[in-house]
């Protein structure tokens, strides 16, 4: 099999059986390039099927003397042996040959975050004298007290709202969906744009069901939502680098920080593995460690 074939059946089996998104589609295809092209320079070429354990740690030997960063390496190496789990499924190959492929050492690092001052400083900075005004308030009410990611905010439906109950469905990673809970500033924000301006918005044929919309009624894009935080950061002098997944995070440090079981935010976070959330963890004995130095006596 020749690696346009092999890439080509990869891609169809992410989408069907896997159900990712076109962009983790896109991004594995992108991880499986490498390989391809890597492959082309060798002295002698050889297609997906024939590849070895030893030609797969000189790949990752070339990566690493790109320059590439080591969580870079992981998620290309994650790529890799998702395509050898296909080409093993579908009967091409009789041997993984990436199975003893070891991942680089990561150093996981901590997120940042806003402080509680910070967010309702970028929520007063919102112009509410503009249409746009009302929606961009419920954007930033919705990242923080929901804990979205911005593909879930941008891909929000009117029909999976229950604000009645003080729920919200979103669909998340591949395509898997959950109930998360919304709070009451939230809720207010939504409905103010809801009942009040986006009635008024002339919505494009396909896009009525979904919450956030433009002028020409059209969804949101996620560059518009990155774009939207970057000029409210800069409107209020804020230093940081931040973008819409510093709400998620801010969200799920606020959550841990005042006591909140970890379960319960790995749900509302819609992390498959609690070893994901518990970088929350690490985040909160930062913040112990910084109260047991501001105040106690002997520091």
């Amino acid at each position: 099999m020749d690696w346009r074939s092999a890439i080509k059946g990869f891609q169809a089996w992410l989408k069907l059986e896997k159900s990712l998104s076109p962009n983790s589609i896109e991004a594995y295809s992108r991880d499986i390039d490498k390989l391809y092209q890597y492959s082309e320079a060798l002295p002698v070429k050889v297609n997906p099927e024939n590849i070895t354990l030893a030609d797969l740690r000189l790949f990752i030997n070339w990566v690493n003397e790109l320059g590439m960063i080591p969580s870079s390496q992981a998620r290309i190496l994650s790529g890799i042996k998702s395509f050898y789990k296909y080409m093993l499924m579908e009967d091409i190959i009789k041997d993984d040959p990436s199975e003893l492929l070891e991942s680089p050492k990561i150093h996981r690092k901590l997120p940042d975050t806003l402080s509680y001052e910070d967010i309702n400083k970028l929520i007063s900075a919102i112009d509410l004298s503009r249409p746009e005004g009302a929606r961009n308030k419920a954007i930033l009410e919705i990242l923080y007290g929901c804990g979205l990611r911005v593909s879930e905010l941008t891909e929000l439906k009117l029909s999976n709202l229950y604000l009645d109950i003080e729920f919200i469905k979103v669909t998340g990673k591949g395509s898997k969906e959950r109930l998360v809970p919304i709070g009451g500033e939230a809720i207010k924000a939504l409905k103010i744009w809801i009942e009040q301006v986006r009635v008024h918005v002339d919505i494009k044929k396909g896009e009525e069901d979904m919450v956030f919309l433009n002028r020409r009624g059209s969804r949101l894009s996620r560059v518009y939502i990155f774009m939207l935080i970057k000029q409210l950061a800069s409107a209020i002098g804020l230093k940081k680098t931040i973008s819409p997944h510093t709400f998620r995070h801010s969200f799920a440090t606020h959550l841990v920080e005042g006591g909140a079981d970890l379960r319960a935010v790995q749900e509302m976070l819609g992390h498959e593995s609690i070893t994901t959330t518990e970088i929350y963890t690490h985040l909160d004995r930062e913040f112990l460690k910084g109260t047991i130095i501001q105040f106690h006596p002997r520091n």
